[in-house]
């Protein structure tokens, strides 16, 4: 594996990243999430995409690819293990998402490219990172209450915000992943909460990758 390539790949791409809004239709008419797991002991790469119609947020589509992992672990190049499936699972959909929620990073990344950000930019859509945990940034401590959010600074510079918003739970990571600010990445991921500490899209994403009880209640087969 040549890491040198990979860096100078994540470079390359970062620098064609937009950060600012540039959305083809405002309020989004279908927001989609996207999750991606192992199965087999990683040998197996598995990408779960919902697709969540807005303003009910009720699920219209759901597609899951499983392939073939193409490269092993490698702390910062998560996303190149991660997109192909993605892409796999993203082909498969029968309507395509206005904006796009990504379980991971978007530019709160060391060389600014997440998964949300690489594959955003992949299939040219408005995509939000939403993160459960911190890969590099710094910030100030949060208020317990949900709402309470501070920016996620790396090298003076805000590549996202911190946000608590269930209290009692862990705070998410949301970052611009790809013609999204940063400012409108926390206003959408705030509007898709529900109660619960992920986003609808991801919430149901994780769900169906998961298979956990509230998907397959609703009695529609994986």
């Amino acid at each position: 594996m040549d890491i040198q390539a990979l860096k100078q790949e994540q470079t390359t791409r970062a620098a064609e990243v937009v950060r600012a809004d540039d959305f083809d239709v405002m309020p989004p008419r279908y927001i989609a999430g996207a999750d991606v797991g192992f199965e087999q002991g990683g040998e197996v790469t598995r990408a779960a995409l919902v697709l969540l119609e807005y303003p009910s947020l009720k699920l219209i589509e759901h597609r899951v690819a499983r392939i073939a992992t193409t490269m092993p672990y490698i702390p910062g190049f998560l996303s190149f293990r991660e997109y192909p499936a993605l892409l796999a699972a993203w082909e498969q959909l029968e309507q395509k998402p206005d904006l796009l929620f990504v379980d991971g990073q978007g530019i709160a990344h060391p060389r600014r490219l997440g998964v949300a950000s690489h594959f955003g930019l992949l299939v040219d859509v408005p995509t939000i990172g939403v993160a459960k945990r911190r890969l590099c940034g710094k910030f100030e401590p949060l208020g317990d209450e949900p709402g309470s959010r501070q920016p996620l600074i790396d090298k003076g510079e805000q590549i996202g915000w911190v946000l608590r918003s269930k209290k009692r739970c862990n705070p998410l990571f949301i970052s611009p992943g790809h013609r999204v600010s940063n400012d409108t990445a926390l206003h959408w991921v705030e509007t898709c909460l529900q109660g619960y500490r992920l986003p609808e899209p991801t919430r149901w994403a994780d769900a169906v990758a998961s298979n956990r009880p509230a998907f397959a209640r609703l009695g529609i087969p994986l």
